[in-house]
């Protein structure tokens, strides 16, 4: 017998998807959500920025709205990405942009039709998540290459939780059902982190709508476990939102000359 040990396999390259089509109606009117400027840039560029610093990750596709792949494209050409040009090059990570479609759910589809096939690990980003750091999407990959099918950042609760009876009409009480135990719950954030054939099924297995693709593949019966979020990848839905995220930022400038 040889004493000649083999080279473990490379593991699968990642790729990130950018779910990216949304209106973001409770941010109010005006342009899509992902295209709101933070700090003078479009929260889509900062969602894009954070996927592309993970050395793991070397292709992110953005699902665009359906009418705004152009617009899209050349708002990626004309910022500077780690370690890219204005061609569109992202260093390690190159990018794509796809039309979407007019449900969150179908962008995610149309953005993993839109992977080559050696893609065997497909992250899944909200870009309305712009400060993700780059350590909770290197946390989530870990996990997925160490045998995880479905990964999901999440933080535990600070408020107690009520599930109630909801109110038939708007500004009315609402009876109280339960009280869920909070230590057993956790706010989740993205990216999600899966296997690549176990979300391709969920996304050819479950057709209702779901709040996010970890929920779909718990459909199928997978499990699906939980890392360490940070507080930094909030979800920036309303005006008070940009506000914190424009301190972070700040905060960034100041402690990392981010």
């Amino acid at each position: 017998m040889s004493d000649v040990s083999r080279p473990s396999p490379a593991p699968p390259p990642v790729a990130a998807v950018i779910p990216a089509a949304g209106r973001g109606v409770r941010l109010g009117p005006g342009a899509p959500k992902a295209l709101r400027a933070l700090n003078g840039t479009p929260m889509l560029i900062h969602a894009a920025r954070a996927l592309a610093a993970s050395r793991a990750v070397s292709l992110v596709v953005v699902v665009a709205p359906p009418d705004g792949a152009a617009e899209v494209k050349s708002l990626l050409d004309a910022h500077a990405l780690p370690g890219g040009t204005p061609s569109g090059s992202l260093g390690r990570t190159d990018f794509l942009v796809v039309p979407g479609g007019d449900t969150r759910q179908e962008s995610v589809r149309l953005g993993l039709d839109a992977l080559p096939p050696e893609y065997g690990i497909v992250l899944v980003h909200d870009a309305a998540r712009p400060l993700v750091p780059v350590d909770t999407v290197d946390t989530v990959i870990e996990a997925v290459r160490d045998g995880a099918r479905a990964v999901v950042p999440a933080l535990p609760l600070a408020d107690t939780v009520k599930e109630v009876e909801p109110a038939t009409e708007p500004g009315t009480p609402e009876p109280v059902v339960a009280t869920p135990v909070r230590a057993r719950l956790r706010a989740v954030q993205t990216p999600q982190g899966f296997d690549r054939e176990t979300l391709v099924r969920a996304h050819e297995k479950v057709t209702d709508d779901v709040t996010d693709d970890a929920s779909m593949v718990e459909r199928l019966g997978e499990r699906v476990v939980v890392v360490p979020g940070h507080e930094e990848a909030f979800k920036v839905t309303r005006p008070l939102d940009l506000v914190l995220a424009e301190a972070v930022l700040a905060r960034r400038r100041l402690n990392d000359g981010f």
